[in-house]
C-alpha cells in the first residue's frame, strides 16, 4: 500500500505577484482580493488603507470568521448560497476554508446540495458565473467565447447541456451550477488554478415544463434542440476549443444518455476530452475493484461481473472494466466482453430484446439467446436479476440502477453461495436509492462481502465485533487527478491507458491492502493527496504512450506536478501597471 502525503498550506506563499489593480477594483476581484489580510505595506501601495478596517488578519483568522458565518446558516441550501457568495469575493479564502473542512463542505458545494441550487437557479440568481453559449446566439459564439478567454491560459473547460443533472434531469440554463461545481472540485482536490478554468453551459433549450412555464426562468425558453442542429452547435463549440486552446482538457458533464457516450466517442480521438459520468464513475469503480481483488489475491480476468443498470454509468463501468481486463491480463476484447452481464429495466441485455430495447452502445455486451434458453423468465419474457445471479454465479455485483433495494436478501445470499468473498458495489445515489444497505449485505454474507457504495455510509459490524469501513466510490477521488494528469502532460487525448493507470494508482492507495477490514478506497479527507498520485500516474502513462505535448522528460513528472498545483495561500503583492488583472 502506497502512503499518502498530508496537504499543508503555509500562511503566506513565497510567491510575489505583480498586480495592476488598485482600490475598489482590487477588492472586487475574487482572484486577487485578500480582504482584511492585505498587509500594511500592500494597503499603502494599492490605495486600500481607508477602504479596510485597521487590523490585519491571518488566513487562519479569516477562515475562523468565515466558518462561524457558515455555521450560522441553518439549511444546506443557505450554506451553499453563503459559500457561493464567498467564492465570488475571495478565491483563496473560499478554497482555504473548504480545505480545512473538506468532508463537511464538499456535499454543500457539490452533490447533494448543489442539485437543489441548480433546480432553483433562476429564483436564486444574483450574478452570472461562467460562459453561457445559447443556441439562438450561435452566430456570435466565437466572439462570445473570446470575450471570456482572450489572453487567458485556459487549461480546463467544464461544459454541460444540462439534460441529465445529478439525478434531477433536465435543468436548462441552471446547468451552469454543475459546471461551476465540478470546476471547483478540480481546484479543491486536484490543485487546478481557478484562473485557468472555465465553466460553460450550452443552452440548447429545455424540455422541463416547470422551467418553460416559469416567468422568472433566465435561460432560453424553448424546447430542446435535437438532431443535426444540436450536433452542429456542439461541434462549433468543440472546434472553437481546438482552435484557441488545443491543449486544454474538455470535460463533458451531465449530458443525456443519448448524447453522452456518442459525443465522447466522436471527439476523444481529436482532443483531450473526458466524461465524468461515464469515465469517472468507471475509473473510481475500477479502482475499488482492483483493491478488492488485491484483497482476494485474484485477477480481473478471474471474475464474473453482473452490472445492474445499463445507463451512462453502468455502461461506463462495463467498458472501463473490460478495457482493464484487456490491458492488465492480456485477454482478447471478445473474451473480456463475455465476462460482463448487463441488466437494465428490461432484464438481462440479450438478443431477444431487439433494437428497440437495446441502445447501439450496448451491442458488445448483448448475450446470445441460446445461452439463456433454460432460464426462467417473467411474464414479458425478460430474465430478471435473481435468475441472472443464479446462472452466472457472479463474483462481482455492481448496482447503478437507482432502484432502491434491488439487491434483495435472496439475491445477495444466492451470490454468496457461488463465491467465498462476494464483491458488492451498490453505487446508486442518493442513499435512499441504493440497491442494498451495506450493513445488510455485510450481515447476509456473514461479513465476507467486500463493499463499496456511491454515498457515504457508516461502518458495518463484522461477526467478530470489529467495524468494517464502507468505501465510498466518489468520483471526486479520481477525476480531478485524471484531469490534472492530462493538463500536466498536455496530452493530445485522454486514453483508456491513462485512465486505467490512474485507477491502478488509486487502488494502490487502498487501506484494505494493509487491513482487510479497512475501506477499499482512501478516506475522502485524503482526496487531495490521492488525486495528486493519480495525476502523476496519468501523466507518466501519457509519456509511455508518446502522446505528451511538453518538452520536459518523464522523470520530471512528480516534481512538475507538485510545482504546478495551485494552493489557496496569499502571495505578496507589488503594484505594477503592466501586471496581472
Amino acid at each position: 500500500m502506497q502512503k499518502l502525503a498530508k496537504t499543508i498550506f503555509p500562511m503566506y506563499s513565497e510567491l510575489i505577484f505583480k498586480v495592476a489593480l488598485r482600490g475598489e477594483t482590487l477588492l472586487t476581484s475574487p482572484r486577487w482580493n485578500k480582504g482584511t489580510a492585505f498587509t500594511k505595506q500592500e494597503r499603502n501601495d494599492f490605495g486600500l488603507t481607508g477602504r479596510l478596517p485597521y487590523r490585519v488578519n491571518t488566513i487562519e483568522e479569516q477562515c475562523d470568521r468565515a466558518y462561524d458565518q457558515l455555521s450560522s446558516r441553518e439549511s444546506p441550501i443557505q450554506k451553499n448560497s453563503f459559500l457561493q457568495s464567498l467564492k465570488e469575493q475571495n478565491w483563496v479564502l473560499y478554497y482555504s476554508l473548504l480545505s480545512r473542512h473538506l468532508k463537511e463542505s464538499t456535499p454543500i458545494i457539490y452533490t447533494p446540495t448543489e442539485a437543489e441550487a441548480i433546480e432553483n437557479y433562476s429564483h436564486l440568481f444574483r450574478r452570472s458565473e461562467g460562459l453561457f453559449l445559447t443556441f439562438p446566439n450561435q452566430d456570435s459564439m466565437e466572439e462570445d467565447f473570446l470575450e471570456q478567454t482572450r489572453g487567458k491560459d485556459i487549461e480546463l473547460i467544464v461544459c454541460t447541456d444540462a439534460e441529465a443533472i445529478l439525478g434531477i434531469g433536465d435543468q436548462g440554463v441552471g446547468g451552469i451550477g454543475i459546471s461551476s461545481a465540478k470546476s471547483a472540485i478540480y481546484t479543491l482536490l486536484g490543485g487546478i488554478n481557478p484562473a485557468k478554468a472555465l465553466s460553460v453551459t450550452l443552452d440548447v433549450g429545455t424540455d422541463n415544463e416547470r422551467l418553460l412555464s416559469d416567468q422568472l426562468y433566465v435561460g432560453w425558453p424553448s424546447r430542446r434542440v435535437q438532431g443535426d442542429e444540436y450536433d452542429k452547435f456542439i461541434d462549433k463549440f468543440v472546434q472553437l476549443i481546438r482552435k484557441h486552446h488545443p491543449h486544454c482538457l474538455l470535460h463533458f458533464e451531465d449530458f443525456g444518455v443519448t448524447n453522452a457516450q456518442r459525443l465522447l466517442e466522436l471527439y476523444r480521438n481529436e482532443h483531450s476530452v473526458f466524461n465524468d459520468d461515464i469515465q469517472g464513475t468507471g475509473a473510481v469503480t475500477l479502482a475499488a475493484l482492483m483493491a478488492a481483488i488485491g484483497v482476494t489475491k485474484s485477477k480481473l480476468a478471474d471474475q464474473r461481473y453482473v452490472i445492474f443498470g445499463a445507463g451512462s454509468a453502468g455502461l461506463g463501468i462495463a467498458k472501463q472494466v473490460r478495457d482493464a481486463i484487456i490491458l492488465t491480463d492480456g485477454v482478447s476484447r471478445e473474451e473480456a466482453n463475455k465476462k460482463l452481464y448487463l441488466v437494465d429495466r428490461f432484464g438481462l441485455i440479450k438478443q431477444a430484446l431487439g433494437p428497440n430495447k437495446i441502445r447501439p452502445a450496448l451491442q458488445e455486451f448483448v448475450r446470445p439467446d441460446e445461452e439463456w434458453s433454460d432460464v426462467p423468465t417473467n411474464d414479458t419474457g425478460e430474465v430478471e436479476l435473481l435468475e441472472v445471479v443464479r446462472k452466472v454465479r457472479p463474483t462481482v455485483l455492481i448496482g447503478c440502477s437507482t432502484k432502491g433495494g434491488a439487491f434483495t436478501e435472496r439475491v445477495v445470499r444466492t451470490m454468496k453461495d457461488g463465491c467465498e468473498r462476494p464483491i458488492i458495489f451498490p453505487l446508486s445515489n442518493p442513499s435512499n436509492l441504493v440497491e442494498v444497505d451495506p450493513k445488510d449485505a455485510n450481515d447476509w454474507t456473514e461479513g465476507m462481502a467486500l463493499l463499496a457504495t456511491g454515498s457515504p455510509f457508516p461502518p458495518a459490524k463484522m461477526p467478530n465485533g470489529k467495524d468494517y469501513v464502507i468505501a465510498e466510490c466518489n468520483n471526486a477521488l479520481i477525476y480531478p487527478g485524471l484531469g490534472f494528469g492530462s493538463m500536466l502532460s498536455q496530452s493530445r487525448q485522454m486514453t483508456d491507458g491513462m485512465i486505467i493507470a490512474g485507477a491502478q494508482r488509486l487502488a494502490a492507495l487502498s487501506p484494505a491492502l494493509k487491513d482487510p477490514d479497512s475501506g477499499l478506497l482512501p478516506d475522502f479527507q485524503d482526496a487531495p493527496a490521492a488525486n495528486l498520485e493519480v495525476a502523476i500516474a496519468v501523466a507518466e502513462q501519457a509519456f509511455d504512450e508518446g502522446i505528451q505535448g511538453v518538452s520536459w522528460s518523464r522523470e520530471e513528472v512528480r516534481t512538475r506536478a507538485e510545482g504546478k498545483q495551485w494552493k489557496p495561500v496569499y502571495g505578496r503583492y507589488e503594484y505594477d501597471e503592466q501586471g496581472a488583472k
